[in-house]
Protein backbone atom coordinates (compact mmCIF):
# COMPACT_ATOMS: atom_id res chain seq x y z
CA UNK A 1 0.00 0.00 0.00
CA UNK A 2 1.38 3.21 -0.95
CA UNK A 3 0.80 6.46 1.20
CA UNK A 4 -1.71 8.99 0.17
CA UNK A 5 1.15 12.00 0.06
CA UNK A 6 3.61 10.11 -2.20
CA UNK A 7 0.94 10.36 -5.30
CA UNK A 8 1.49 14.28 -4.97
CA UNK A 9 4.44 14.45 -3.75
CA UNK A 10 6.94 16.12 -6.45
CA UNK A 11 10.93 16.87 -5.80
CA UNK A 12 11.20 20.35 -5.27
CA UNK A 13 12.05 22.90 -8.17
CA UNK A 14 15.94 23.57 -8.24
CA UNK A 15 16.19 27.31 -9.71
CA UNK A 16 19.43 28.63 -11.60
CA UNK A 17 20.71 31.62 -9.99
CA UNK A 18 23.77 33.44 -9.90
CA UNK A 19 24.93 35.36 -7.08
CA UNK A 20 26.79 38.68 -7.45
CA UNK A 21 29.18 37.96 -5.12
CA UNK A 22 31.71 35.46 -3.57
CA UNK A 23 32.78 34.43 -0.23
CA UNK A 24 36.44 35.77 0.58
CA UNK A 25 37.49 32.96 3.05
CA UNK A 26 40.30 35.62 4.01
CA UNK A 27 38.18 38.50 4.79
CA UNK A 28 35.47 36.17 6.13
CA UNK A 29 32.51 38.23 4.13
CA UNK A 30 31.01 38.36 1.25
CA UNK A 31 32.54 40.52 -2.05
CA UNK A 32 31.48 41.78 -4.90
CA UNK A 33 33.57 41.09 -8.06
CA UNK A 34 35.14 44.14 -7.69
CA UNK A 35 36.67 43.38 -4.34
CA UNK A 36 34.26 45.41 -2.87
CA UNK A 37 32.53 44.32 0.18
CA UNK A 38 28.90 42.92 -0.90
CA UNK A 39 27.04 44.04 2.45
CA UNK A 40 28.10 47.94 1.71
CA UNK A 41 26.19 47.91 -1.59
CA UNK A 42 22.74 49.43 -1.10
CA UNK A 43 21.53 48.62 -4.16
CA UNK A 44 22.48 45.11 -3.87
CA UNK A 45 20.73 45.08 -0.58
CA UNK A 46 17.89 46.82 -2.05
CA UNK A 47 17.64 43.95 -4.83
CA UNK A 48 18.54 40.81 -2.65
CA UNK A 49 17.81 41.83 1.22
CA UNK A 50 20.68 40.33 2.04
CA UNK A 51 23.53 38.86 1.76
CA UNK A 52 23.80 35.10 3.35
CA UNK A 53 27.03 33.45 3.45
CA UNK A 54 27.41 30.49 2.20
CA UNK A 55 29.90 29.42 4.76
CA UNK A 56 28.40 27.60 7.56
CA UNK A 57 24.97 28.66 9.02
CA UNK A 58 22.89 29.89 6.89
CA UNK A 59 21.22 32.12 9.94
CA UNK A 60 24.77 34.79 9.88
CA UNK A 61 24.79 37.71 7.86
CA UNK A 62 27.29 39.28 6.31
CA UNK A 63 25.52 42.75 7.61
Amino acid sequence: MQPFALNYARPAVELEATTPYIYDSGLQLNVLMDGRVAAGDAALLRELGTTTSTAGSKTHFDD
